[in-house]
C-alpha cells in the first residue's frame, strides 16, 4: 500500500510541466547537381534533347510528381541559372570550393544542406536520367516515409555475369587468371532461372538530413532500395551516346501533364524569321535575298510529314514578298498577305480547312503577332526578338540563320512524342 508522502510525491510529479520538444516541419527538397565544367560534352546539362534541355527532363518530372516543398539546381553556371529558372526550379549558386573537378557531389550536398535549415529530407536527382517519371519519384518518398527509412535510393535489376579484372604485361599477356565473381561457370544458370542483381542507376538518392550530416553519406542507418525498369534507367554518362538517347527519351521519357500538341499547319512571319533582314543589290541594280539552306530543308521536311507551310506577308513589306516567291519556288508552300491583324485573315483559312488554333503551329516576330503566338497549339520567335514574347518554344537561332529550320525540326520531334504516347496508350490497352 502507498503511503502518503508517496501519493504527495507522485502527484508533485504530476502537477510539473514537462518542457515540450518543439516540432520540426518536414521540408523535402529536390536538387539537381549542374556543374558548367563538364569534360566530355560542354554544358551537357543544358544540351537539346529531343528539343528540351537536358536538365529539364528531370526538373518537369520532380515538378510535376507535387511531392516536394522546393526544387533545386545546385551550379556554378549563368546558363543553365537562367534554364533552370525558365522550367520552375530555383537555383543554389554553389561555391567555388565546391565547383573543382575534385569536388564530390555529396560536397556540394552538404553546402546546399548547411545554408538551408528549413530542409529535412534532400532527394538527389540526377540530371542525367531523362527518362525519370514523377511516379518513380513518388512511389520512392512514399516508401520512406511509411517504413521511417532514412534513406531510399533507385537501382536497376542487370543479368549480367561478372568476372575477376586482372592485371596484363606490355605483352597483353596476363599475370593472373581472371575468376568468376557471381556464377559458377559449370551451373551456369539460364537468364529466367536467374533473379540477376541490383544495381545503382544513378537516378535519385532520398536522405534524411541528420544522416546527411551526421554520417556523411546518402545511404546509411534504415536504407531501402526502389527498383526501376531498365527502360527507364537510362544514364547520359555511361549508357548510351546522344542519338541513340534521344530514340530512348521519345519512347519512354515523360513529356509532362499535357499530352504533346500534333501540329497539322504552320504559320511562318517571312519578316525577320526568314531572313536577317538584309538586301543586297547585284551590279544590275537588281534586289537579292538570301536564304539559310537550314531554313530551306526544314520548311521540306514539314511538307514530306504532311504539315501544311504557310508563308505570311504584307503589302507593304516589298521585302517578305520578294522572299516569299523565291521559297514558293523552291518548296511550293503557301503564301497569305495579311494585314496588322493576322487573326482575322487567319481564322478564315483554319475555318475553311476543319483546323483548329491547337493544331496549328506560328513562328513570329512583331507585336501584331502576339495574339496568333498565344493562340497557336504551338508557338516560338526567332532568338534576339525586340520584344518580349511569352511563347512555347524557345528559339536558339535568330532569323535568318536557321530559326525556321529548328522550330521544324522541334514540330516534328513533337509529332514523334505524340506517336509515342499513342504507342504507349494502345500497348497498355491491347
Amino acid at each position: 500500500m502507498t503511503d502518503h508522502k508517496e501519493n504527495v510525491r507522485l502527484n508533485c510529479e504530476l502537477d510539473v510541466p514537462t518542457k515540450k520538444r518543439p516540432r520540426v516541419e518536414k521540408h523535402t527538397a529536390a536538387l539537381i547537381l549542374a556543374r558548367g565544367g563538364s569534360k566530355g560534352i560542354p554544358l551537357k546539362n543544358i544540351k537539346k534533347l529531343a528539343g528540351v534541355p537536358l536538365i529539364a527532363w528531370v526538373l518537369r518530372a520532380a515538378v510535376d510528381s507535387g511531392m516536394f516543398d522546393s526544387v533545386w539546381v545546385s551550379t556554378d553556371h549563368d546558363e543553365i541559372e537562367n534554364v533552370a529558372k525558365s522550367w520552375g526550379a530555383k537555383v543554389h549558386r554553389r561555391s567555388p570550393e565546391v565547383s573543382k573537378d575534385t569536388s564530390t557531389s555529396l560536397d556540394t550536398i552538404q553546402e546546399f544542406v548547411s545554408q538551408h535549415p528549413e530542409v529535412t529530407v534532400i532527394c538527389n536527382i540526377q540530371a542525367t536520367s531523362p527518362c525519370l517519371h514523377p511516379k518513380h519519384l513518388k512511389e520512392a518518398l512514399e516508401k520512406m516515409t511509411e517504413f521511417k527509412y532514412d534513406s531510399v535510393f533507385s537501382v536497376v535489376r542487370r543479368h549480367q555475369f561478372r568476372w575477376q579484372e586482372v592485371k596484363k604485361e606490355s605483352d597483353g599477356s596476363s599475370i593472373e587468371r581472371t575468376r568468376p565473381l557471381n556464377l559458377d561457370p559449370a551451373r551456369r544458370p539460364r537468364r529466367q532461372d536467374w533473379n540477376g542483381e541490383l544495381c545503382e542507376n544513378g537516378s535519385f538518392y532520398f536522405a534524411t538530413r541528420h544522416l546527411i550530416e551526421n554520417r556523411r553519406c546518402l545511404q546509411g542507418d534504415n536504407v531501402a532500395y526502389y527498383e526501376m525498369p531498365p527502360e527507364y534507367s537510362v544514364d547520359i554518362d555511361v549508357d548510351i551516346d546522344w542519338p541513340v538517347a534521344e530514340q530512348r527519351v521519345l519512347r519512354y521519357g515523360y513529356f509532362g501533364q499535357d499530352t504533346p500538341e500534333v501540329v497539322r499547319l504552320m504559320f511562318c512571319n517571312v519578316c525577320v524569321c526568314l531572313t536577317d533582314s538584309w538586301i543586297s543589290l547585284s551590279s544590275s541594280k537588281k534586289k537579292d535575298v538570301t536564304i539559310n539552306p537550314k531554313d530551306t530543308l526544314g520548311i521540306c521536311m514539314l511538307k514530306e510529314q504532311d504539315v501544311e507551310v504557310w508563308l505570311l506577308t504584307s503589302t507593304e513589306d516589298p521585302m517578305a514578298q520578294l522572299l516569299a516567291d523565291v521559297l514558293v519556288k523552291s518548296t511550293r508552300c503557301n503564301v497569305i498577305s495579311v494585314g496588322e491583324e493576322p487573326k482575322h485573315d487567319l481564322e478564315q483559312l483554319l475555318d475553311e480547312k476543319n483546323l483548329e488554333w491547337k493544331d496549328v503551329a506560328y513562328m513570329g516576330y512583331n507585336k501584331q503577332d502576339v495574339t496568333c503566338l498565344n493562340l497557336a497549339g504551338l508557338s516560338t520567335v526567332p532568338a534576339k526578338a525586340p520584344v518580349e514574347i511569352t511563347v512555347k518554344y524557345s528559339c536558339q537561332h535568330p532569323g535568318g540563320m536557321g530559326a525556321v529550320g529548328e522550330f521544324a525540326e522541334h514540330i516534328l520531334l513533337q509529332k514523334q512524342k505524340g506517336k509515342s504516347l499513342q504507342d504507349r496508350i494502345d500497348g497498355c490497352s491491347s
